[in-house]
């Protein structure tokens, strides 16, 4: 939208461009109200007035062609009528500094000066030392004092240019800003919206895939051992794990903390996560806790509790180990997880590139901590999963 700036300089341009008419008609006029010339003197200066006015419309586009016919032109009328000189020739001045350049700029004034002074003299100076010095003074202060303020005229120009430069510029930027803030905007979203569907899909895999899986495994069991107290206690578990999957799949959807950190230390959870999957699985779980506990952070410790239940369903689906051991290590500025079984193993190599989705789920979990999380493993030695978290406090310790 214009500014009230832009509106007066677009009036002073459209101004400026009249002046020329304005002081050749006020010439004109003024010529024909006052004098005593003919009738054919005046038709003929009338002529020039119109031959002036057709040159100045037509002729701008070049120049030096330009201010040469108009100069010829002023000194013309200004030999006929004085109130050219004293009017129209202030188009020789503007139009010189405003069309040339460089040192052409001082020749189309000058040239315009001594046809005005000559003009007011009434012809050439006498050719007296005297006369001669005053006529070129008279040229040189007019020269002098049209270059000054045409000077200051052409600096506040260059200022307004270089404004309106800048408000380009900025506006430039500013639309180019609004691009790249709508462009975050969506690609936030589309962030958040990614990192809630992987959030989900971790939650669902740790939580509701192991509880099915153990579900089917234990309705497995329960349909082999259909006499004696076996069957009962297998559909028991069944029982048990599916309403514990209903709770987490709850706690997932609200983004509530794991059932087992809800009212219990991270270590007393790990110890209590071991122990239900020891009694599910038949396998021995030890978990050993070193150093000084301390509350971490809720999201410190979801993943710790994450990786380990992970860690775990691999062992009882893939490992057929006899033995597994879980040590939590609180060091100075780490929290470490290790989580070692004697089972079959495997190559390594597959999980270089994050392996199945419950690797893959646990290094995503670790790394959003900027954790790092290694696997040792060969096929008949067993395999050791270590997870290393930064040391970050609770805020709240009783929260």
């Amino acid at each position: 939208m214009p500014t009230r700036l832009d509106t007066w300089e677009g009036r002073l341009d459209r101004l400026m461009a009249a002046v020329p008419y304005v002081l050749l008609a006020v010439s004109t006029a003024l010529f024909l109200l006052t004098g005593s010339h003919s009738a054919d003197y005046r038709l003929v200066t009338l002529g020039l007035a119109v031959l002036t006015a057709g040159w100045v419309a037509l002729m701008t586009r070049w120049p030096a062609l330009y201010i040469a016919g108009l100069v010829i032109l002023i000194a013309a009328l200004s030999m006929r009528g004085i109130w050219f000189a004293s009017f129209f020739a202030f188009t020789g001045y503007l139009h010189s500094w405003q069309l040339l350049r460089g040192m052409w700029r001082f020749v189309g004034v000058a040239a315009t000066a001594a046809i005005s002074i000559v003009a007011y003299g009434g012809g050439p100076p006498e050719p007296t030392p005297t006369a001669i010095l005053s006529y070129l003074f008279f040229v040189a202060a007019i020269v002098a004092l049209v270059g000054l303020f045409s000077f200051v005229g052409d600096v506040t120009a260059e200022r307004s240019a270089e404004r309106k430069r800048m408000v380009s510029q900025l506006e430039a930027t500013m639309r180019e800003n609004a691009g790249l803030h709508a462009q975050l905007l969506i690609q936030a979203r589309e962030a958040g919206v990614l990192d809630e569907r992987q959030r989900m899909a971790g939650e669902i895999h740790d939580t509701l895939a192991q509880g099915l899986t153990g579900i089917i495994t234990q309705l497995q069991a329960a349909t082999q051992a259909r006499e004696g107290g076996e069957w009962q206690r297998h559909i028991d578990n069944a029982t048990r794990l599916a309403r514990e999957s209903l709770a987490e799949a709850r706690r997932s959807v609200h983004a509530v903390a794991p059932g087992p950190l809800e009212s219990a230390r991270l270590p007393d959870a790990l110890a209590e996560v071991a122990s239900a999957w020891s009694n599910l699985h038949g396998v021995r779980a030890d978990l050993t806790t070193t150093g000084t506990v301390r509350p971490m952070h809720p999201e410190v410790e979801v993943t710790v509790l994450r990786t380990a239940q992970e860690a775990l369903a691999n062992v009882a689906k893939h490992a057929e180990a006899t033995r597994v051991g879980l040590t939590l290590s609180y060091m100075d500025d780490l929290v470490t997880l290790d989580v070692r079984d004697d089972g079959a193993g495997f190559d390594p190599e597959r999980a270089k590139d994050g392996g199945g989705f419950g690797l893959t789920s646990m290094r995503r979990r670790v790394s959003r901590l900027a954790g790092t999380l290694e696997i040792e493993s060969e096929p008949g030695a067993g395999t050791a999963i270590s997870a290393s978290l930064p040391a970050i406090l609770r805020e709240n310790p009783s929260a």
